[in-house]
């Protein structure tokens, strides 16, 4: 699979550090030389990774998973830096040669499609939980995060940057390829396939299906305090995004008057 320069940057700043193509995908310019050492990384039995595309819960998820495998307190987890404990396979920093010797049981993140994951997983390694969010809410909140972060300071339109996305020009490619992959591998021993608008509806059930999946015993009064405590991250979180999201259909309203 051969890389190539993609044509179009998603971003302004990208006019100088591009996105490049990998297997006819879109990825960020960190991905570059990876992908081969990528696909042979080794997995371990005990893994628990976390799949997403980008602005998918992400933060979310990953503070719940660590508190439902982890046994940890929602308070612990508000002072502690949640994603030193959950690295990005393909992010530069640590790296790759770092998570690779993090003691067992490794947590790990990626935003790459399925068919891009380490081959070892492909075979039935390690716990896989991929989450998909609903893409009108999504695009809002990777608008947002474009507009925000300094490398990025994307300045084009919410119009402009909504037809990047349903034209495959933002990093990690389509969200409807993304996310079709994995549902077909959700019957996957190794897999399981979560909605972000669960979280909400039904918090017990959610959490329910992760200590099962990550195999956690726990008593009827234990499962409780986990779904209370998750409740609290939930509620934390949304009120974060329903201020970020306020902040862009503000933004956009403005636009209009």
């Amino acid at each position: 699979m051969a890389e190539s320069e993609a044509d179009t940057p998603s971003t302004p700043i990208e006019f100088e550090s591009k996105y490049f193509e990998f297997d006819g995908v879109r990825l960020p310019p960190f991905c570059r030389g990876k992908m081969e050492e990528i696909a042979n990384f080794s997995l371990r039995s005990s893994d628990i990774w976390i799949v997403t595309y980008p602005k998918s819960g992400t933060s979310l998820l990953q503070e719940i998973v660590y508190l439902v495998s982890q046994g940890a307190d929602p308070d612990e987890i508000g002072l502690m830096n949640i994603d030193e404990q959950l690295p990005v396979l393909e992010y530069p920093q640590p790296g790759l040669d770092i998570i690779q010797e993090l003691t067992s049981p490794r947590l790990i993140k990626s935003h790459l499609p399925y068919r891009f994951l380490p081959t070892a997983m492909h075979n039935g390694e390690a716990k896989v939980i991929y989450m998909a969010r609903n893409p009108k809410d999504l695009v809002v909140s990777y608008y947002q995060f474009h507009r925000s972060l300094r490398t990025m300071s994307y300045r084009g339109t919410f119009q402009e940057f909504c037809r990047r996305f349903m034209n495959d020009k933002l990093g990690y490619g389509s969200w409807f390829e993304h996310v079709q992959e994995f549902w077909e591998h959700r019957m996957d021993s190794n897999v399981l396939f979560l909605k972000y608008e669960d979280m909400y509806k039904d918090s017990g059930t959610f959490v329910e299906q992760l200590a099962r999946f990550l195999g956690v015993s726990c008593d009827k009064a234990q499962l409780e305090g986990m779904v209370e405590s998750c409740n609290q991250l939930i509620e934390q979180c949304s009120n974060t995004e329903a201020l970020s999201i306020c902040r862009v259909h503000g933004s956009l309203m403005s636009g209009l008057l």
